[in-house]
């Protein structure tokens, strides 16, 4: 039994996935508190905590085919630009 999704995750959900591939990078890069002593990194275990809610908000969005923030946000400007 195939169950294909009509659209490609990587295109409906880039903002997702650029917001997860960041909070990697940043963490690859030793952007935490602990390493940096910049508050605005945060400590590991926060960015952990971050980084487990993106997937989880992303795997949600996939398993319930909701819209992806780009899409969500391309329907509020259209919209916006048929009311003037």
């Amino acid at each position: 039994m195939s169950n294909k999704l009509d659209y490609e995750i990587p295109k409906r959900y880039s903002h997702e996935l650029g917001e997860i591939a960041n909070k990697l990078d940043q963490l690859e890069n030793g952007r935490v508190y602990e390493l940096s002593r910049a508050t605005m990194d945060g400590y590991l275990a926060t960015n952990i905590k971050q980084l487990r809610r993106m997937i989880a908000e992303l795997l949600d969005k996939i398993q319930n085919d909701e819209q992806g923030t780009s899409e969500r946000i391309s329907e509020m400007i259209n919209q916006l630009s048929f009311k003037k």
